[in-house]
């Protein structure tokens, strides 16, 4: 993955209105903060059609709001064909995701196909369940999860560690 510019990394869940969106904010958020901002270029996604176009669900929205990330300009789209080719990284929040972005993916970009979790120190083949049937604490557990991994991924991608 040569190509000039910043590393381009997409976000992926079911709808993209929990996890993925949740998981761009949380990003963003902690490369800006690091002065990193310029060297990533993040968006999120669904594998389904569900919501497009619709913001975060409100429950992430709230909770994201709680710890300083702002949701609230995202909105849900489905994933692209094109985005195997647009994006360096196409990271999962579950192996289900998983398992469909493998399908998808034409195999010379197999290789940019990954689960989000496997950045997050210790935490490697781990899903990030969804919150949405659940309650406040699915929601922050959601949160906790995508920081570590989000911190795991600035440092391997990066270099930089928040440790």
């Amino acid at each position: 993955m040569s190509r000039p510019g910043p590393i381009r990394l997409l976000m992926v869940c079911t709808g993209n209105i929990c996890r993925s969106p949740t998981a761009e904010g949380v990003l963003r958020a902690k490369a800006a903060a690091a002065g990193l901002a310029d060297r990533l270029h993040i968006e999120s996604a669904g594998i389904a059609g569900y919501h497009v176009g619709e913001p975060p669900d409100r429950r992430s929205q709230a909770h994201a709001r709680k710890r300083g990330y702002d949701l609230s300009a995202l909105r849900a789209r489905r994933v692209r064909p094109a985005d195997f080719e647009a994006f360096d990284w196409l990271l999962a929040m579950d192996r289900g995701h998983l398992n469909e972005l493998e399908l998808m993916a034409p195999q010379r970009h197999s290789s940019r196909v990954s689960l989000f979790m496997d950045f997050a120190p210790g935490r490697a083949g781990r899903d990030v369940p969804d919150p949405y049937y659940g309650g406040p604490a699915d929601f922050d557990q959601v949160l906790d999860l995508v920081e570590a991994a989000s911190e795991g991924l600035l440092e391997r991608l990066l270099g930089y560690s928040t440790k």
